[in-house]
């Protein structure tokens, strides 16, 4: 039996899975188990930020791993702290919560804001159509795609979803009921699309405003992918919490709630916790993540890539007229929106050794490891030149 075949026969069947089984992964490459190189431009998500098997990641694992792998939050955890400490220098807030996830963190930010607005008269929450911010039930009330929503309802009452990038919207949805608006300030799963500047400025208008708390989700965006440290940095606004994850765990299951302290006091002890949240060789891995990403510049190399990446597709764009609609994003966050659907594109692309990621139907999402060179983005625009003159 093949890999196929035995999960086919003992597992969920809620994944549709790429026809390859990886045997390694070295830098930006995977290695299949037939020897074939693939070189990986959308990372596990946006999660290998430092690519596969990095050194100083392989490392800070294996040094914890034989210390301990696993303590109750009833201890100091001297890695928690660590990354934490990197986490508030680099973000600038004051606050860290640590848990398993990206979809865990909106739920701790979704219990802040409830507990927040439970004194003020405020129990509203706002989010925006085409989001995505995880698969519970919290979640899904933040979200409107059918794909995720359909059969698994009722939701949380008090949440409305009001259509993203629509200024006026926005002004008629908020209001003193409002505790809080939760937001990805660059689209992921929806399609690489970021807010207007026209949007970013009346929701910091209404912010100052009404006083509602702003959540910007950062899972995907965040840790220098966009050439910021936050792609909410893009923009003049300033949210009270921030969600963080996918690549802040080195490729270990990790997210945070970073928040202003005045907002983070108001979850006293007992009121909110987690099992495996703030894993020790997760936190490790995270310290050795954050460390190169500092330490090599890796957010700077983040814009001036991304840039390169953009000015390639901008150029196909140009050289094949009607095939590509729009090419928009940040940094090595870029979506390059097709007039068809982009899943044979895909497909043509992981011929010529090239994995990128088909999201919202018709867009090309790249999100490369942030150790990318020159070369990768070069080959990467020559092979999808080659794959669009061929449907051409």
């Amino acid at each position: 039996m093949t890999m196929h075949d035995r999960e086919a026969s003992t597992l969920f069947h809620t994944y549709k899975r790429l026809p390859l089984e990886v045997d390694r992964g070295e830098g930006v490459y995977l290695f299949t188990k037939d020897g074939k190189r693939y070189l990986d431009m959308f990372a596990g998500l946006a999660v290998n930020a430092l690519g596969y098997a990095h050194p100083r990641v392989v490392e800070a694992i294996t040094a914890q791993a034989s210390r301990f792998t696993h303590l109750s939050n009833y201890f100091l955890q001297e890695t928690q702290i660590r990354l934490a400490e990197q986490l508030t220098r680099l973000s600038g807030y004051p606050r860290v919560f640590f848990s398993n996830s990206g979809t865990e963190a909106i739920e701790g930010a979704l219990k802040i804001a409830r507990k927040w607005g439970s004194t003020r008269g405020r129990n509203e929450l706002i989010a925006f159509t085409n989001s995505f911010h995880g698969r519970s039930m919290g979640a899904l009330s933040l979200m409107d795609r059918p794909k995720y929503r359909e059969g698994f309802g009722p939701f949380l009452e008090g949440c409305r979803v009001i259509p993203f990038n629509d200024p006026a919207a926005l002004r008629e949805a908020v209001g003193g009921k409002t505790a809080a608006v939760f937001l990805e300030f660059i689209q992921g799963e929806g399609g690489i699309r970021p807010i207007s500047a026209e949007f970013a400025g009346t929701l910091e208008e209404l912010h100052k405003k009404h006083g509602f708390l702003l959540v910007a989700d950062e899972i995907q965006s965040g840790a220098g992918r966009t050439g910021k440290f936050f792609g909410f940095q893009h923009f003049p606004v300033s949210p009270e919490v921030t969600t963080l994850a996918k690549p802040i765990g080195g490729g270990l299951p990790l997210g945070a709630i970073l928040a202003a302290e005045e907002i983070a006091s108001v979850l006293e002890p007992g009121m909110h916790g987690t099992t495996f949240g703030g894993n020790p060789v997760a936190c490790a891995a995270g310290c050795a993540v954050l460390g190169e990403i500092e330490g090599k510049g890796l957010i700077g190399k983040a814009a001036s890539l991304g840039e390169r990446l953009k000015e390639g597709l901008l150029g196909l764009k140009n050289q094949l007229p009607g095939l590509i609609r729009e090419v928009r994003g940040y940094g090595l966050m870029v979506g390059a929106e097709l007039d068809r659907s982009g899943d044979g594109i895909a497909s043509a692309m992981m011929e010529k050794g090239i994995l990128i990621n088909c999201t919202d139907t018709t867009v090309l999402r790249f999100l490369p490891p942030l150790i990318i060179e020159r070369s990768h983005v070069d080959e990467t625009i020559s092979a999808l030149r080659d794959c669009l003159e061929h449907i051409k």
